[in-house]
């Protein structure tokens, strides 16, 4: 609450008086305000009987800290107020009972038993009520009449509000302010406070008043905006009053400075003599020690011992329900690994027996040497190399897969391919090529390592080849060490032995199927190595293949095989003259430049050598570094490989032969090859499998495979 103070005279100090106390615990004592005597602005020996303690504080050492107390005495009776701040015109008091107005009724509800009633008179003082105040009124069918009047000047004014409940029978359990039971009422300046309760439930036409007691209170705006209370409590005038002096007696100090907790655990509380006092903000709790029960209030229940018998049975099934609970969520935890377990198992034994799995381990025991070059990898192993396939580990994606770069526990950093397609139907076609494959063995042909077959599609690992692609290397201007005329002439050598070397040196023929520049890596020496028989296929001997579906990258397809979809070694000859027209031209084998049949390199080139113009197409630094009968040579066995019939392009062999001699007849290429052969790579590049990933699973689909544009090669 709050009370206005006459202003001091304009000579007086702004402290306290010399030789005075100036301070009550944490509270400022300030003029005309004094502890002590002839401390304050009214003298000793007081005027008449009732001024003397207008500005008399006193100090109660009794509490910790102390506490200020302004004693008021006026006509009818005499209060004490705790002070909890005081500013130049006003002094801030807590709530007490002397601010608290109870009306309650009888049995029946129909006569008053007792009531009580605000009133306030500082008629006689420098005080005045201030503005900042408010009257709040509690009940479910009651008027707070608020009456002010003046007796200087015989004015009066007044007001009040109503509380008022919903319900006749069973009234909601909870109220709060201002809401559900409660209404509020502000204070005008004034000297002089009445406040009564009146029943209103005729108003509301009830036959009988709905909860037998009602309250009022007066306090600062603000202090009662969170004050919750229960509406059936108000049948029980002692344990609403417990609540309000909970709310509002728990806390002291000075509120410009902050509030603190008061400790009536340490102080003074209701709690018997076996309980324990535990302090909350604003109040405290008193709880029964072990072998008792009970609420440990003095005034209430108290704490009752518990029978022996009890109290053990008690602690017994305690323990036993929390070691059960305790066993059944181990129990439930051991069940739902075991579970997850064996349907991991399953999963993985259903893809390996679909993935041709137990064909393979067939094939493995009647030829051990296969399981010596073909390693079976389990999803484990490979998920631990990539860090179960995070993106991080990506090296390229494709129409069909994605190329994740993982390390294998012992250190060995390997390629993985991840398909996305798989057709049960080629089951056993896939199987013989992962085995087929695995067997190369040859310096400029990316090996099969092994695969894993415990996944929804195959996971094929291949050897990790670090320098990108040569497709990556001829577009790149920007390369600090771009490819020499030499280097060109030795890779397009080394790729072309590999590929005859598969056409011709192994027991069945194997056709590579998509031959291009971004399927030919090149290690840290610049070594070609020619990678990505994902669609591959071993040939019988004296047979062609022939199959239903085109597959192979635009710009690269033979076009021969893409009107009679009849795939043989001439094919992958075509494709390779496009990538010896690469290395000649630096260009991409389709232009988005052009139109038309321009747009495809093969065709443009071709059409510069029909009419002798070879110079026009021909890469500034090819045409700078080599000699003019060596580029002749190369530029008419890339228009042999070329050639529209397929008949007249000479063999893989025969290339591997023409461009080993031309390589041998320069004058310069010992010098040249060493120069570029010890050349480190100035950045790690990663290696991109075709965007074309391996594509054993359907021969039912009837679209072309083509990559106009190649997937750029992520750096690690």
């Amino acid at each position: 609450m709050v009370v206005a103070v006459a202003p001091p005279p304009s000579n007086a100090p702004e402290y306290a008086k010399p030789g005075c106390q100036s301070r009550c615990g944490n509270i400022e004592i300030p003029y005309p305000f004094g502890i002590g005597s002839n401390c304050s602005l009214i003298p000793d020996i007081p005027i008449n009987i009732f001024n003397y303690s207008y500005f008399k504080i006193s100090c109660n050492t009794s509490f910790n800290p102390p506490k200020p107390y302004l004693l008021y005495v006026s006509l009818n009776y005499t209060l004490s107020y705790e002070v909890v701040n005081i500013s130049e015109t006003q002094i801030y008091v807590k709530n007490s009972k002397a601010q608290l107005s109870m009306a309650c009724y009888g049995k029946g509800f129909d006569n008053k038993t007792q009531k009580s009633t605000i009133y306030m008179d500082f008629l006689e003082s420098p005080y005045t009520l201030s503005d900042a105040n408010q009257v709040t009124s509690i009940g479910c069918d009651d008027l707070a009449m608020v009456r002010q009047p003046s007796f200087i000047n015989s004015t009066s004014s007044g007001g009040g509000c109503a509380s008022y409940c919903s319900g006749f029978q069973t009234p909601v359990d909870a109220g709060s302010c201002p809401g559900t039971g409660c209404c509020r009422t502000s204070l005008s300046k004034g000297n002089y406070l009445l406040v009564d309760p009146s029943d209103m439930h005729s108003y509301w036409g009830r036959d009988s008043k709905l909860l037998r007691c009602s309250f009022a209170f007066i306090g600062k705006m603000g202090d009662f905006d969170k004050f919750n209370f229960t509406l059936s409590h108000l049948n029980d005038p002692t344990t609403f009053l417990k609540k309000y002096n909970k709310e509002f007696m728990g806390y002291e100090g000075n509120p410009y400075l902050g509030c603190h907790d008061i400790n009536e655990c340490k102080i003074s509380n209701q709690c018997a003599s076996f309980a324990t006092c535990t302090n909350t903000l604003g109040s405290y709790h008193c709880s029964c020690p072990d072998g008792y029960h009970g609420d440990g209030k003095k005034y209430g229940i108290g704490c009752i011992p518990l029978p022996v018998s009890h109290s053990k049975l008690a602690i017994g099934i305690g323990l036993g329900a929390g070691m059960g609970l305790l066993l059944l969520l181990l129990t439930c935890f051991w069940l739902y690994k075991f579970h997850k377990k064996r349907k991991d198992k399953k999963r993985k034994e259903k893809f390996f027996k679909r993935n041709g799995g137990l064909l393979l381990q067939q094939q493995i025991s009647t030829d051990q040497s296969i399981l010596e070059k073909t390693r079976l990898f389990t999803v484990k192993e490979l998920e631990k190399a990539t860090d179960n396939f995070n993106e991080s580990r990506i090296l390229g994606q494709g129409g069909q897969g994605t190329v994740y770069k993982g390390m294998l526990s012992e250190g060995k950093i390997v390629a993985i391919k991840k398909s996305k397609l798989v057709d049960e139907n080629q089951v056993e076609q896939f199987i013989n090529e992962v085995v087929m494959l695995s067997q190369i063995i040859h310096r400029n042909v990316v090996k099969l390592l092994g695969c894993c077959l415990e996944t929804e599609v195959p996971l094929l690992v291949y050897e990790f080849i670090f320098n990108g692609t040569l497709f990556d290397h001829i577009q790149d201007k920007t390369d600090e060490f771009p490819l020499s005329w030499n280097m060109r002439l030795r890779i397009v050598v080394e790729v072309a032995e590999a590929l005859a070397y598969l056409h011709s040196a192994t027991s069945f023929p194997i056709y590579h199927r998509d031959v291009k520049s971004t399927n030919i890596l090149l290690d840290e020496k610049y070594v070609a190595k020619v990678s990505d028989f994902g669609i591959s296929r071993s040939i019988a001997v004296d047979h062609t293949h022939l199959t239903t579906l085109v597959k192979g990258t635009f710009g690269y397809l033979d076009p021969e095989y893409f009107q009679s979809s009849q795939f043989t070694e001439k094919s992958d000859v075509y494709s390779f003259g496009v990538v010896l027209v690469e290395l000649l031209t630096g260009q991409r084998p389709i232009s988005s430049a052009q139109t038309g049949e321009e747009r495809s390199l093969a065709t443009r080139f071709l059409l510069c050598m029909e009419v002798e113009n070879l110079e026009k197409i021909l890469d500034p630094l090819v045409l700078e570094q080599g000699k003019r009968e060596e580029l002749t040579t190369v530029a008419k066995l890339a228009q042999r490989c070329l050639n529209l019939n397929g008949k007249k392009r000479p063999t893989m062999k025969e290339v591997a032969v023409e461009l080993e001699i031309v390589r041998m007849s320069q004058t310069h290429s010992t010098a040249s090859q060493t120069k570029y052969q010890d050349v480190q790579l100035r950045k790690s590049k990663a290696i991109l499998i075709s965007d074309d990933n391996y594509t054993w699973t359907s021969t039912s689909d009837n679209i072309i495979q083509s990559s106009a544009h190649p997937l750029k090669i992520h750096t690690v």
